[in-house]
This record gives C-alpha cells, structure tokens and sequence, in this order.
C-alpha cells in the first residue's frame, strides 16, 4: 500500500501539464481555472491523508488564501489588454510559475511541523473500522458537494463578468464622491426619531457574491445599513452596479436580484436619536471626502485609507462610531454573517425576510 505514495508523483504531472498549457497559450480564465483545481487537489490530498488535524486545518487555510492572492495579483498586475506580445509571454509565464506555491507551502508546513504526509501500509488498512470509513466518506462528499458548488461560482461567465469589472476598483485612492444626494439626506433625518438602526444581509447571487459563498459556506455574504425599516435609505459599500464607483453607494435592486432564490433579512438595532445622528454625519463625511470599495481587503483583511472598507466592515465601524457596537472584532475581519452570529447579547431583533422572486 505504500507504493500508494506514487499518488503525488501523478499529481506533479497533472500540475506539470497545467502549467505547460498556462505556458503555451493560457489565458486569464484558463489560469484561474488552474488555480482552482490545484486548490481543490492540494485540500482533496490534505484531507485524504493521515497527518494532524490542526496542520490540516493550517494548510487548507493557506492554500486558499494563495489561490486567493494568486487570483486577486494576476487580475490586477497580469493579462491586461494593453500588454505587448512579450509581456503576454512574461504573464503566462509568471502565472505558470505561482502554481507551484501550494506545493512548496505543503513542503515548509510539513518539514517544520516534522509531520509526514503518507498514505496508510496494508496493516494499517485492515484496521480501519467502520466509523473510520464512514468518516472518510463523509468527507468526500462534503469535498465534493464543495467542488460542485466552487464550479458554478467560477464559472467562465462569473470569472469574465468580475475581471471586465476590476478596472473600476481602486483599493488605494478614494474614486466614489457625493454618490449620495441631497434628497436622500433629507429621507435619512426623517427617521432619526426613529429608535433603531437597520442591519441588512443578503443573499444576491452576484458572481462575486457567490465565490465568497464557496469559502465562507454561508448563503448571505452582504450587508447594509438603513435608516428606516422601507428600506428607502439603505446604502453600503458596493460595486455601483457600473452606475456609480465602487465605494459608498445606494443599494439598487438589480445588485439584490440576480439569482432565482435571492432574499434579504431586514433586523433592526435599538439605539438613541444621538447615536443615529452620529452614524448619518458619518456617512455624510464619507460622502464627501470620498470613498472606494476595500477589494483588496476582502483577501489581506488591510485598508490602505480609513473610507476604503467592504460591506460589513462599513456596518461595524459605523455601529462602532455610534457606540453601539454588540461585539469586538477588528473591522476589517467582520464578515457579514458575523454581525448575526456574534450578537451573544441577543440585542437585534429580526424584523422580516424578503424573498425578491415570490410573488
């Protein structure tokens, strides 16, 4: 059974052939693609062979944070239409070159931590009990349900769909600016008597919605902020659906509904007229000082300035602001299911879902 170990010669050729076709004609969509079947055979391998459960947690940790640094580097700094024929070659070959990360983390992880990654000798197979069996099967599919679904959301239409819109974003200069009108001010201060805020998270269904979804394993992955509980002033940091820079932006219903069972769930937060008062100068603020939406947080949890931030990130910090904050966390690391999930204190109240399909 320890000849079993040839596995990994097999997967280097895998590897091999990936990164020759990267080499020989590979296109952005064809190396992300890489990028995620190598993530996806570095875990399969991870979880399939014995070894320590917290190292197998480490490692699946950093293998899609380098599938995320991958993806996020080669979208920003290589394959730009602009590149000459001998800049495309230096792309291709660079993005043939970071495949092999993955395999080099394995190696450091596993040579300082003195765990051998190995496949079990026969007298170890023939103690295997059934619980162990079930285990492993439980695994797989739980492995493969992630593929399936990690598939649709990378899908060749969602990858073109997000890199024809990263040229929008800047995570190191404010781009948005007075996005927000007069009128809609002017609806906000109606609802300052109003004792709650509103806390928004939904389930759109956007390209970039849905391969967050694969690493977080959560259905909501966006959250937004309103004043009044119609949902007339409700705002977040977004893309602009290309209407407006990505930054501090109104939520539109076309970002909500892009997918057959999109929802939203609407809860609402007690606080003072003072404390309302506090977030809605802010967002005045930021309105007019500017703003850009954090990508580059999304993967290195980093804000190169203080009104670049992701969606939950601009609910906590304005719920910080305000002092009415129901958990600590740093900003940059609040996810949206967070701002449910980490309410120990029971201080939200759910006040409806809206499913946006049904009639």
């Amino acid at each position: 059974m320890k000849d079993l170990k040839r596995y990994t010669t097999v997967l280097k050729i895998i590897i091999f052939l990936l990164v020759i076709n990267i080499i020989v004609g590979g296109n952005f969509v064809f190396t992300v693609l890489a990028y995620i079947f190598t993530c996806l055979l570095m875990i399969i391998r991870t979880l399939m062979v014995p070894s320590e459960s917290k190292i197998k947690k480490y490692l699946i940790l950093l293998y899609i944070v380098i599938m995320s640094l991958q993806i996020t580097f080669i979208s920003l700094a290589t394959f730009q239409p602009d590149h000459s024929e001998l800049q495309r070659f230096l792309d291709r070959l660079f993005g043939a070159a970071v495949i092999w990360f993955p395999f080099l983390i394995e190696r450091f992880v596993t040579i300082n931590k003195y765990s051998s990654f190995y496949l079990p000798s026969a007298q170890e197979v023939s103690s295997i009990s059934f619980a162990d069996i079930k285990s492993g099967r439980d695994k797989i599919i739980n492995t493969m349900e992630t593929v399936t679904k990690a598939g649709k959301a990378f899908s060749v239409e969602n990858l073109k769909e997000i890199k024809n819109d990263l040229h929008r974003h800047n995570s190191f200069q404010y781009i948005n600016k007075g996005v927000l009108t007069k009128e809609y001010f002017e609806e906000a201060e109606k609802w300052l008597e109003d004792r709650h805020i509103y806390i928004i998270l939904s389930n759109t269904g956007s390209p970039a919605s849905e391969i967050i979804s694969t690493f977080t394993r959560k259905q909501y992955n966006h959250a937004s902020l309103s004043f009044d509980p119609e949902l007339k002033t409700i705002i977040s940091y977004n893309g602009g659906e290309r209407v407006y820079p990505p930054g501090l932006n109104y939520e539109m219903l076309d970002f909500f509904n892009k997918k057959a069972d999109a929802s939203i769930l609407v809860y609402k937060l007690p606080c003072t007229q003072e404390q309302k008062t506090i977030i809605l100068d802010k967002v005045k603020e930021i309105n007019r000082d500017g703003s850009a939406y954090n990508l580059m947080g999304l993967v290195l949890r980093y804000s190169h300035k203080p009104n670049i931030m992701f969606c939950s990130q601009f609910v906590y910090k304005m719920l910080n602001f305000a002092g009415i904050a129901y958990f600590e966390k740093r900003d940059g690391e609040v996810k949206p299911t967070d701002l449910i999930e980490m309410d120990y204190y029971r201080r939200l109240q759910f006040v409806y879902e809206m499913k946006l399909n049904e009639n």
